[in-house]
């Protein structure tokens, strides 16, 4: 996983392809833009075990970035550029940043920051503002050649915060000393290469946000490996369709709403694409409605590659379309982490019983979360076993299905109501866009269920709508999980990587 032995071996070989702009970064020139990056770090007073901070759209010089760091045995923290200022000064100050960089994109969010950040060196893409130099000239001057005492960095990166404050997922920095052969790497993540087939030969499409712990881990696994990552900016339906038929995509990575919206398209659109290049479709994120993952089989084949772990990556589980085809709704199986399904007082549940799914053993990878040792301490049994905080079951093979997160479970009347399947249900009506479910008060019951509905024709919100729906439900699943009621907003607030702010809707109902 180092860039210099891809730079020497593949010079001229694009690493980067960004799919809207055009814009194409070589290996070499990955190699040179991350040298000169690490030292600017070195000549910024930076040492190993320190933090930088990046928040950036897909740009195509944040993999030049993330190497940098990385070769300088650095900590990198990629921060989301949807979040408000204090969010992210919130994030900067947790990781405990020296430099943090961002682009001119992003101007009306970087300038609100300077004030709480006076001891962070700041650096901005595309340009500069007060308080800010530029990145790219202060590169310019700096030598292309590899700073003396390169080491292996990595990412400190925060969950999304769904549920709350966002936690850094921190791990040991091994700072050991580069260059070593990709062969020395990441066990784990060689391993989960080896199952999709990459090679040096790959061309593997990202269209989801860099800063997300999938693609920005992907990716750079991928370009580890010699291949090339094509980026779209912004996941558009039918430019990733145009993606894989014009770069000649391999291997691809998805969340289910992608797909969702791929299939609310005219059919006639989606064949007019040649996706024949096309081998591997992972997917994450999110467990993908059954209807949805079958319809996706039947137009690209047997191709689709599932998988469940966080960005804790404290174990990980895996399935192909073959084996899904039989175990309809599963995650997979275990690929590292031995799996236990725990109830709430940390006993294990046999086979076909729903409770928290914990990751552990001899081969589960061990984190904590940055400057929280509650939160950290929630997430941990006695015997070391960790969760994500997701409920689901194994079957009598040791399939992993998944039921919902714990905290959106509904407790109605005593009933425990789990709203991923009533959701699951909505989203494939035809005038549904996107949905949420979830529990607010009600006197009697405690709690009943409420769906938002992001319809496909806001014109067409109303009562009547309301209760299409509401029928539709009932025709899919039990009436006691379909919602009393439905509300419709315009859009829902969903991030890109596919995880629902559920908690900005939820808290509208509860005093």
């Amino acid at each position: 996983m180092h860039p210099g032995i891809n730079g020497e071996k593949f010079p001229n070989k694009p690493a980067l392809i960004m799919h809207g702009s055009g814009k194409v970064v070589t290996h070499g020139e990955l190699n040179d833009l991350s040298n000169q990056g690490a030292q600017l770090f070195r000549s910024l007073g930076l040492v190993p075990g320190d933090s930088i901070a990046i928040m950036l759209e897909n740009h195509f010089l944040f993999f030049p970035i993330v190497f940098a760091a990385w070769r300088s045995g650095l900590r990198y923290t990629a921060i989301s550029w949807r979040l408000q200022p204090d969010e992210v000064e919130y994030i900067v100050r947790d990781c405990e940043a020296k430099v943090f960089i961002t682009s001119k994109f992003l101007e009306d969010t970087a300038v609100n920051l300077d004030s709480s950040l006076k001891d962070v060196h700041k650096f901005m893409l595309d340009g500069s503002t007060d308080n800010y130099l530029s990145y790219e000239e202060s590169i310019a001057s700096q030598p292309e050649d590899p700073i003396a005492d390169e080491c292996v960095g990595g990412p400190m990166l925060y969950s999304s915060g769904t549920t709350g404050r966002p936690k850094g997922v921190s791990r040991e920095l091994s700072l050991e000393p580069l260059p070593y052969s990709k062969d020395d790497g990441d066990p784990n993540l060689s391993r989960v290469l080896l199952l999709y087939g990459a090679n040096e030969d790959s061309i593997y499409l990202s269209p989801a946000p860099m800063y997300h712990s999938a693609p920005l881990n992907f990716c750079t696994a991928f370009l580890a490996e010699g291949s090339t990552c094509v980026i779209l900016e912004k996941f558009d339906a039918e430019g990733a369709l145009q993606a894989i038929e014009e770069h000649k995509v391999t291997h691809s990575q998805w969340v289910p709403t992608m797909f969702v919206r791929f299939l609310k398209f005219d059919p006639s659109v989606r064949t007019q694409f040649d996706l024949s290049s096309h081998q591997v479709a992972i997917h994450a994120a999110a467990p993908c409605p059954i209807e949805v993952k079958e319809q996706m089989i039947d137009w690209w084949g047997p191709i689709l590659y599932e998988y469940y772990a966080g960005t804790e990556f404290n174990g990980m589980t895996f399935i192909n379309s073959e084996e899904w085809l039989t175990h309809k709704g599963s995650v997979g199986k275990s690929l590292f982490g031995a799996l236990e399904i725990l109830d709430e007082n940390g006993e294990q549940l046999p086979p076909g019983e729903t409770g928290g799914v914990y990751f552990g053993g001899e081969t589960a990878t061990t984190f904590k979360y940055h400057n929280d040792e509650e939160k950290t301490n929630d997430a941990m049994t006695k015997k070391g076993f960790s969760t994500l905080g997701d409920v689901g079951y194994l079957d009598e093979e040791g399939y992993l299905y998944l039921t919902d997160r714990k905290s959106f479970m509904i407790i109605s009347g005593g009933v425990n109501i789990y709203p991923k399947e009533t959701e699951d249900a909505l989203v494939m009506h035809p005038k549904v866009a996107d949905v949420a479910v979830f529990g607010v008060p009600n006197a009697e019951m405690g709690e009943e269920v409420k769906a938002v509905v992001q319809p496909e024709d806001m014109s067409e919100a109303g009562p009547n709508l309301e209760a299409e729906l509401i029928a539709y439900c009932k025709e899919k699943i039990s009436s006691v999980k379909c919602p009393k009621s439905i509300d419709f907003e315009k859009e829902l607030p969903r991030h890109p990587t596919g995880k629902l702010y559920k908690r900005l809707l939820k808290d509208k109902y509860w005093p």
